[in-house]
């Protein structure tokens, strides 16, 4: 089996390869404006979550740090490109004109398109091996773009708010897909963590609390400042619940590390999605509350019933983390523009508008949902055929499965 899969390893790079020969030869035809509509810094702020961020985020397993780091890098640098060649094909297939206005902006909405993405791969962490990976960037970031354009197009969802949606179909899309993969052992000693990889990921955790309000706030133009302001405050509620979840659910009263790694996320996941409809801070805060509540109390309950009877092995949480979070926010949005259409209710010609409207955003949240479920159920039973090489489950969780190691007689 080792020869074999050192075979295929020769492979990859001959893939990489021909996906950037693919995208020099499209990227040829496509021209960019150089007028900045987005400000590096803001830009920059995105990368940096997108690289640091996630990449330290999933470094919790104890042997694989190297493959979390490195893959996240190589799936980003790949997903990247294909966003921004995926959404100027589909602009141009619905007859869109001037689509590239602003450089900056294009690289923006690729690199937060790509954190679905991320997402899912933090479900399959230390199961799929490299060609998996990138057969699933692709596929995933097509499909994104198509449920977007669904959204946008049929359901008149606002073009910023459908990029929100990411959270939501990057955790259902990749609980679909880690259903078609082979179960590890539950005693997997390679599946556990220490203190000092925790503490890595607990790094990754602060790069992302610190400019998750640049990622919620990019690319909305008009009320920048006000997404800002209730991101940060979501985040900070979400913070301190989490610590106070965590002492009161543990049985000696200690703080647990995994409850802040995913719960301090929680607050930021939701006020996202809400976004557009939310006009006061104190509704942050309480969504992030709710969303910290949500996450704890799933990584405690979910994991243990939910995950074993559907066979679902979500190696970093990212149900509770990322797609309750998401759900949460989504139904706030709802019962949000619902309050907002009431109150205004004299504004319209009668009440329908108001149920159609209320209908459209449960439309696009379901549409998001299913779109992730079915596709990511596809994509899952295509990546385990046999021309990609499953890793063996024997090989989970193992960097020296993929890199090269001079002294592993040492400290590995």
């Amino acid at each position: 089996m080792a020869s074999t899969y050192r075979n295929f390893l020769t492979s990859v790079p001959w893939l990489i390869l021909c996906l950037e020969a693919v995208c020099m030869v499209l990227f040829f035809f496509l021209g960019f404006d150089i007028s900045p509509l987005i400000p590096y810094p803001a830009f920059q702020d995105v990368n940096h979550m997108m690289v640091f961020g996630f990449g330290f985020f999933l470094t919790f397993l104890k042997r694989y740090g190297f493959s979390s780091t490195g893959f996240n890098l190589l799936i980003i640098a790949v997903g990247v490109q294909c966003s921004v060649l995926v959404e100027a094909l589909l602009h141009f297939l619905i007859g869109g004109s001037s689509w590239f206005d602003d450089s900056l902006k294009r690289i923006t909405q690729a690199s937060v398109s790509m954190t679905s993405v991320v997402i899912s791969t933090g479900v399959i962490l230390g199961r799929a091996n490299p060609l998996q990976l990138i057969l699933m960037t692709v596929v995933e970031i097509i499909f994104f773009h198509i449920s977007r354009c669904i959204n946008t197009l049929y359901l008149e969802v606002p073009y910023s708010n459908s990029l929100m949606h990411v959270h939501l179909f990057g955790a259902y899309f990749g609980l679909a897909v880690s259903s078609q993969f082979p179960e590890p052992s539950p005693r997997a000693e390679k599946s556990s963590s220490t203190p000092k990889s925790d503490l890595f990921s607990m790094l990754g955790t602060l790069f992302l609390w610190v400019f998750w309000p640049s990622f919620n706030s990019v690319l909305f133009s008009n009320y920048r400042q006000t997404a800002i302001y209730n991101t940060y405050f979501a985040l900070a509620v979400s913070a301190v619940t989490a610590f106070v979840l965590s002492v009161l659910t543990t049985k000696d009263g200690k703080f647990r590390m995994t409850d802040i790694h995913s719960a301090a996320l929680a607050g930021g996941v939701a006020v996202g999605y809400a976004m557009g409809s939310i006009q006061h801070p104190w509704i942050a805060m309480i969504l992030g509350l709710l969303a910290s509540v949500i996450a704890i109390l799933g990584s405690s309950c979910l994991q243990r019933c939910l995950n074993p009877a559907l066979k679902i092995h979500d190696a970093t949480g990212v149900h509770f983390t990322f797609g309750l979070p998401a759900v949460l926010g989504g139904l706030a949005h709802l019962l949000l523009v619902g309050i907002e259409g009431w109150i205004n209710i004299s504004r319209y010609i009668n009440s329908s508008y108001l149920g159609s409207l209320v209908m459209t955003h449960l439309g696009a949240i379901c549409q998001t949902i299913s779109v992730a479920l079915v596709t990511g159920f596809i994509t899952g039973l295509i990546l385990n055929l046999r021309p990609f090489k499953t890793t063996p489950v024997s090989k989970y969780f193992d960097d020296q499965f993929y890199w090269e190691f001079p002294h592993l007689a040492v400290g590995f």
